[in-house]
């Protein structure tokens, strides 16, 4: 008689385990952020801001409100999800004594900066990439490394552990 649990169990576990890894978190909330970023861009340029850019015109206006709505995005979802469990822990300092929390404000700040060096580490690294390799394998490098950047200075410094 087999004992193995069913394929469907496995796979299931297996998807509770990656959901569980929390690169895996921030890769995904990445995600539904670029799909914020698109909308938003769009809505922007060809109805909210049509006036100011003009059709064929650059979207600089809605640019800048697709990134900023979408950092929130990504700073509202990876606080509830991504890095939940450090939320809930009270915060000490290294006396061993509890502080009081980071304000809101100052963690989307820290956040907000964080994506920023991010997003310029991603713009130099595709373009100094561009001299050895096709324009497109040279963003999306510049993208991993990039996302492994903004990891890491959110894990280590936005959220980091208490």
């Amino acid at each position: 008689m087999n004992t193995a649990p069913p394929r469907r169990d496995r796979l299931s576990a297996l998807l509770r385990w990656l959901l569980g890894i929390r690169y895996i978190k921030f890769g995904m909330v990445g995600a539904s952020g670029t799909v914020v970023n698109i909308a938003v861009l769009y809505l922007g340029h060809e109805y909210l801001f049509q006036s100011l850019e003009g059709p064929g015109g650059k979207p600089y206006a809605s640019l800048a409100l697709a990134i900023a709505v979408a950092t929130v995005n990504n700073f509202t979802w990876n606080r509830l999800w991504t890095w939940a469990d450090r939320l809930a822990q009270p915060p000490e300092d290294a006396a061993g004594e509890t502080t009081p929390p980071a304000s809101l404000g100052a963690q989307l700040a820290k956040y907000a900066l964080a994506s920023w060096f991010g997003s310029g580490l991603q713009y130099g690294l595709t373009l100094w990439l561009t001299h050895s390799m096709h324009y497109m394998v040279a963003n999306v490098i510049a993208i991993v490394i990039a996302s492994v950047s903004n990891f890491l200075a959110n894990d280590r410094w936005t959220f980091r552990k208490r």
